[in-house]
């Protein structure tokens, strides 16, 4: 008896494309599904338009110089890490949304949204016509549009979709996704045309934009020739004699992308590659438990995290779980890949977009949800057989709660963003070891003036990483606020040594070293700044406003009209040049100047204050009370613009109306040794000596080592016939300070007048 040979595997019959349009749901039923798709985005992300720039925002679009003009800069943008570095495509959304709105955030929110909404249409439509390659009895053809439309909507509703949404430089990761969905979308729409040229031509379009938005872009054409061979060639040797050209053209958009990453370096400006200072074996070892993060959050999306740090594995039997279901999967690709193609595309699609930052290192994240917003679409796809159990009068009902659900936690996430402390306390209650997190809520805690609690997170987080610069830089920025810049040097030096190459980090030791008078230090690392990043305006402003303070004023002046150029919006710009002007005696072009700034912000007091602390310095007393005057009927409460409006007065001999303000100044607060002084000085000159003595002994209270004060104080005392309580004041002061003669010729007077009462 002959035995029985098995017959070879055969692939999945194909669909004809006569078959297709008979099936095909009408048009009003697509439209209606788009547009309920549509508008459950826009109720999910409705909350999420007014949420402000945080963290990677800022150097890709506020200090994104190239996006201020819609010019051949634009598709240059700077390669210096940030979000858009050798992404000219996504520099180019920005450029567009600041040439209609300028920094308005909800402009850039609604294209955001309007992104994601574009993605889901086009993955409704992926899946609807997938849907239709099955054969004619199955139910995923007889319900392909609901079917379609139902995990479309449960995908663009995920939570995790928020951080691609809602974060606005991470429209790199849903324009990208964009692009990549509608490659696929048109090239299944030119598999199923009888007019297939001009939806090829499509696709191309798609995928070179896409290379061209971001990198992981980069697995595109290869996914297209998978889901050919699965879904409608039938073997990978039929879709390449198929369309052997499209595919070639698709492979042709490989040269824009490599072209485009040696823009950056070849390491995303030090941000991402094998010469960034991480090794390669530990940074993909970290991407084992990245993985089952994401799988676990793509089921049940909490928590939610912003920023998870960078961290590396320890080998323990939990990390050796987690790899293991890793190589499952793995495995189960390829093997699906060779076996059931059309699983395996939704394998190859989860893991090709998540190559390029799986095996690249990078410096800051080992974990990133945005990361996720292609994969998610494998995910949800998975769902789509439970239609076969037949039973739509609960799959439907049930996929509607979760669709509800879901829409539901987006909101509640997109609230999390809608201040930036906010948005960090919610990443450092999740993640308090995360360096990155603790800096950057101690930033934004800064920005709402709550310095002391600021510095206390920047602290912590340098004892998590005392080599990480920007926590270095915040803690030298916090200390030189809090009028600390000796305290504050040490960590921004530190900064530098660190960082060398980074404009930023010689631009606030530059500052600092400015307020301790060093001023030809700081013109040095104000020079550096400009030359390591020219595009910078901070750079420019305080290089020109130093040069100006050192009496090259012309030179000092052409930075000032450079940082203008790349910031016309810069006020302390403005206000740097009307000081420049004023010293060139160009009276006119400097209100000018000032006026401008004035006009940038209308209701904001510091340009005002800023301009009468300059005229104070120039002698110019009765513009600048003026000034002063204006700036403190907008803000009452400025507690170092009412110390200068006094010290002006006093300076202009009004000293009645001085005392009130040193008044005020003091019941703003209490504790400002150098607003007693100057109290006591103006009582002293209306010859109310008994009333300044207690604010001389209180300003000493808080500053003993003030040899100036010991020397007022011991005036007052003399004057009070209090002369060996005043000599031990000016003996006190001449030990503190031996340069002050003032206070040895008082001390002198003072023990000769003493010594005449004894004689």
């Amino acid at each position: 008896m002959l035995a029985r040979r098995s017959m070879p595997a055969q692939p999945s019959p194909i669909t004809p494309l006569s078959a297709l349009p008979s099936d095909a749901p009408d048009r009003r039923g697509v439209l209606v599904a788009a547009l309920l798709l549509v508008l459950a985005i826009a109720l999910g992300y409705a909350n999420s338009l007014s949420g402000p720039f945080v963290y990677d925002d800022y150097m890709s679009i506020p200090y994104n110089p190239t996006i201020r003009a819609l010019s051949a800069d634009v598709l240059r943008p700077p390669g210096d890490g940030a979000t858009v570095s050798g992404r000219p495509v996504l520099n180019l959304s920005f450029a567009l949304n600041y040439a209609i709105g300028g920094l308005d955030v909800q402009g850039y929110h609604l294209v955001n949204v309007a992104i994601h909404a574009c993605a889901a249409l086009a993955l409704l439509g992926l899946f609807r016509r997938t849907f239709f390659l099955a054969a004619p009895p199955d139910a995923l053809r007889r319900h392909a549009l609901p079917v379609a439309a139902a995990l479309a909507a449960i995908w663009a509703l995920h939570p995790l979709q928020t951080e691609s949404v809602t974060y606005l430089v991470q429209r790199a990761e849903s324009l990208m996704g964009m692009f990549y969905l509608l490659t696929l979308y048109a090239f299944v729409r030119s598999t199923q045309s009888t007019a297939p040229f001009g939806w090829r031509l499509a696709a191309w379009v798609a995928c070179a934009l896409g290379m061209a938005t971001k990198e992981n872009m980069v697995s595109a054409p290869l996914l297209v020739l998978l889901y050919d061979r699965a879904f409608v060639g039938g073997s990978f040797a039929a879709a390449w004699r198929a369309r052997r050209g499209f595919y070639l053209a698709l492979a042709a958009t490989w040269l824009l992308l490599a072209a485009l990453v040696l823009t950056t370096g070849g390491n995303r400006g030090g941000s991402a590659g094998f010469d960034v200072g991480i090794n390669f074996v530990p940074y993909v070892l970290t991407q084992i438990p990245a993985f089952v993060r994401y799988a676990c959050l793509c089921v049940w999306p909490y928590p939610l995290v912003f920023d998870y740090g960078a961290f590396f594995v320890q080998p323990n039997a939990a990390f050796f779980l987690q790899a293991t279901v890793v190589a499952a999967f793995l495995v189960g690709t390829g093997w699906s890949l060779i076996r059931f193609p059309k699983l395996g595309v939704l394998g190859f699609l989860a893991l090709a977009v998540l190559a390029p930052t799986s095996l690249i290192p990078g410096t800051t994240q080992m974990v990133v949800e945005h990361r996720l917003y292609l994969p998610l679409a494998a995910a949800v796809a998975l769902l789509a057989p439970l239609v076969r159990l037949g039973r739509p009068v609960i799959l439907g009902p049930l996929a509607v709660l979760i669709v509800v659900a879901l829409g539901g936690a987006t909101a509640a996430r997109n609230r999390v963003y809608q201040t930036e402390v906010g948005l960090w306390a919610d990443t450092v209650a999740k993640a308090p070891a995360n360096t990155v997190a603790r800096s950057s809520y101690g930033a934004a805690l800064a920005g709402l003036g709550r310095r002391s609690e600021a510095l206390r997170e920047h602290l912590a987080a340098l004892a998590l990483n005392p080599e990480y610069v920007p926590a270095l830089a915040n803690v030298g920025l916090a200390l030189s606020e809090m009028g600390r810049p000796a305290d504050a040097l040490p960590y921004l030096t530190r900064a530098v040594e660190l960082s060398p190459r980074k404009a930023a980090a010689h631009l606030n030791l530059g500052i600092t070293l400015g307020l301790l008078n060093r001023s030809p230090e700081a013109l040095a690392h104000f020079a550096e700044a400009v030359q390591l990043n020219p595009l910078l305006p901070a750079a420019h402003n305080n290089y020109g406003d130093a040069l100006c303070r050192s009496g090259q004023v012309a030179e000092g002046l052409h930075h000032l009209d450079q940082a203008l150029a790349l910031q016309p919006d810069y006020v302390e710009a403005h206000l740097n040049r009307a000081a420049a002007l004023v010293r060139l005696q160009r009276m006119p072009e400097a209100r000018t100047a000032f006026a401008t700034a004035i006009r940038l912000k209308p209701g904001d007091a510091a340009p005002y204050i800023s301009w009468a602390n300059f005229l104070l310095n120039q002698g110019q007393l009765a513009e600048a009370l003026a000034a002063y005057e204006s700036g403190l009927q907008l803000k009452p409460d400025a507690a170092d613009a009412r110390y200068s409006y006094a010290t002006a007065l006093a300076r202009a001999e009004r000293y009645a109306d001085a005392v009130s303000q040193f008044e005020a100044t003091l019941r703003l607060r209490p504790d400002d040794a150098s607003a007693h002084n100057n109290l006591a000085n103006s009582l002293a000159a209306l010859d109310r000596v008994a009333d300044a003595i207690p604010h001389y002994e209180a300003a000493l209270k808080l500053r003993p080592d003030d040899a100036r004060t010991h020397d007022n104080l011991g005036l007052a005392l003399a004057r009070s016939g209090r002369l060996a309580e005043a000599a031990k004041h000016f003996a006190t002061a001449v030990r503190l300070d031996p340069s002050l003669t003032e206070a040895r010729e008082h001390l002198s007077r003072a023990q000769a007048q003493e010594k005449g009462l004894r004689d």
